[in-house]
């Protein structure tokens, strides 16, 4: 049976070292990234703890050069993008919750995780989050890894970890 782990961050450099870790672990396709890109809200730079797109200032998107290259945490997932969801702006997603999403826009953060057998309230949690600018990291994989993903995600202080 295919599970869902979804942790948030409040610091992007955990957040980072949480998927890097992930990835030594062996988990590739499984991970997704969600943030708030606040830069896209700001003309290009980033603001205050924010995302950036279109300037290279080292954040999460590492900038959204013209070719659409992302590199920093959301380069540690696949694909990789930015988005815009209506009443909680422009984000940056990575993985298969960017395919997820794309196809839900309407329902926002919390319609499509749904799909992922996370319940409407939480989603709203986690939708909440991404608004307040922390980072959700989520691994989709079936029992005995969603453990060890769980693990790894609790290992580096997650704000909060759930098992779905």
């Amino acid at each position: 049976m295919t599970k869902t782990v979804v942790a948030v961050f409040s610091n992007e450099q955990v957040a980072k070292e949480a998927v890097e870790d992930l990835r030594r672990a062996g988990f590739d396709k499984e991970i997704s990234i969600l943030a708030r890109d606040k830069g896209g809200e700001a003309g290009g730079r980033e603001g205050a703890g924010g995302l950036n797109m279109g300037v290279d200032t080292g954040g999460i998107s590492d900038g959204v050069t013209t070719g659409g290259v992302l590199g920093g945490l959301a380069g540690l997932a696949a694909g990789a993008g930015a988005m815009f969801i209506p009443g909680l702006g422009p984000l940056i997603a990575a993985g298969p919750i960017a395919g997820l999403l794309s196809g839900a826009a309407t329902g926002g953060v919390a319609g499509g995780l749904i799909d992922w057998g996370i319940p409407e309230a939480e989603g709203r949690e986690y939708e909440n989050d991404v608004r307040q600018g922390k980072i959700l990291v989520s691994v989709r994989c079936d029992d005995q890894r969603a453990e060890q993903a769980n693990r790894i995600l609790k290992d580096h202080g997650a704000d909060r970890v759930r098992l779905h």
